[in-house]
């Protein structure tokens, strides 16, 4: 076999990565792993192709590694685990990549600067992609590292869904929409040419529904318009992000509460969501099996305002002839899918409930106006499918 791939999604407690096979134009996975709660008791699993654990660690809370450190020894498994491949390349994903960084690029030191000057923009995301590409950079400075923006598949967004209504000397800054979760969209994107091609030629609202949420309306596979915007910060409530917000609301808090913007930050990125609003977690599942009235309001909230924005973004595509849920939630929570579905009716929106439990493939009934469907989306797939072409 020619070599193999390493992509790399790094997070501010976890990182995900996975290992590919490449031969010619052919990528074949063979492992994925998670590393979580890095910073407290981290545990590691990796499963291989086929879903079994080949690997299961854990630490004690202050003796696991820290994510240089597992860096480290994340190539040292991938080296342990490559008896005849050689690892060609590693590929990142990057949450924001601003005005200019708009594709796939090999990473050097003109590059990573730039990716950490925009870390006030993805203070969630933004700085930790950029320490895991400096941990390998350390290991293996020889090793090739490929940056994919999270933001890219939405650069050609037309003017009239990046701009804000703010002075143009702003906006020449670099104030302006920008999207994010593209490499999700890019991902579905091409599995509809495959699993519907018909749709996936017309106008579709995909909704990437995790802990962090956004819509995105496409037309022909192309980006048209999405629910966040300059930062990760806007758009659908998430599970500790507020989603989109009044201004005004920033201004009373630093005029009328004294806070300053270390704790506003604090406040609307950690604080907030689906967290803020039920007082009792960020997650859907501990929210659906909660009993508490402020767990129905929160999950409420989330519901209404996907269908709001689901409006507002066919409104963009001059109608809609399908939707697609995709990430953690929207692959895996029914009850979530039905609601969005009941309160999108009017557009025509008819679930097969037993297909909606199933949740796989489409899941709409056979004289729904507007095609429903459930696909797991794969980031890391189409990571190692843009680093493929820097070997």
């Amino acid at each position: 076999m020619a070599g193999a791939i390493l992509t790399v999604n790094a997070g501010s407690s976890s990182l995900k990565f996975a290992l590919y096979a490449v031969a010619g134009e052919t990528l074949s996975p063979r492992f994925r792993g998670l590393i979580e709660r890095l910073g407290e008791a981290p545990r590691l699993v990796v499963r291989d192709h086929a879903g079994t654990v080949v690997e299961e660690t854990d630490w004690r809370a202050g003796d696991g590694p820290d994510q240089d450190a597992f860096a480290a020894r994340l190539l040292g498994w991938v080296d342990a685990h490559l008896p005849v491949d050689r690892l060609e390349v590693v590929g990142h994903r990057v949450v924001h990549g601003g005005r200019d960084l708009v594709a796939p690029v090999r990473v050097d030191g003109r590059i990573l600067a730039q990716i950490d000057a925009l870390s006030p923009l993805a203070p969630l995301h933004q700085p930790h992609n950029a320490a895991a590409i400096r941990a390998i950079a350390a290991e293996r400075p020889e090793l090739a590292q490929i940056a994919c923006f999270d933001s890219a598949f939405h650069h050609a967004m037309p003017p009239v869904a990046t701009r804000f209504g703010l002075p143009r000397s702003l906006e020449a800054e670099g104030v302006r929409r920008y999207g994010f979760h593209g490499l999700s969209y890019e991902f579905i994107a091409g599995r509809l040419t495959t699993l519907a091609p018909d749709l996936a030629a017309g106008r579709v609202i995909a909704a990437h529904l995790g802990n962090g949420a956004s819509l995105c309306a496409m037309t022909a596979g192309r980006s048209v318009d999405t629910t966040m915007g300059f930062t990760a910060l806007d758009g659908l409530v998430m599970g500790t992000r507020c989603g989109s917000l009044d201004p005004g609301v920033i201004l009373y808090l630093l005029q009328a509460n004294g806070m300053d913007a270390a704790s506003i930050e604090d406040l609307l990125y950690k604080r907030s969501g689906l967290l803020g609003v039920s007082g009792i977690a960020s997650d859907m599942r501990t929210l659906i099996a909660s009993d508490a009235e402020s767990a129905r309001e929160a999950i409420d909230l989330f519901v209404y305002r996907i269908a709001r924005e689901a409006g507002g973004l066919t409104s963009a595509l001059g109608g809609l002839d399908g939707i697609v849920f995709t990430a953690g939630i929207g692959e895996n929570v029914p009850l979530v899918r039905s609601e969005v579905c009941t309160r999108l009716a009017w557009l025509g929106v008819n679930l097969d409930e037993a297909q909606n439990r199933g949740g796989q493939g489409r899941i709409s009934a056979a004289d729904s106006k507007v095609q429903v469907w459930v696909i797991p989306t794969d980031e890391e797939w189409m990571i190692a499918t843009h680093a493929r072409a820097f070997i």
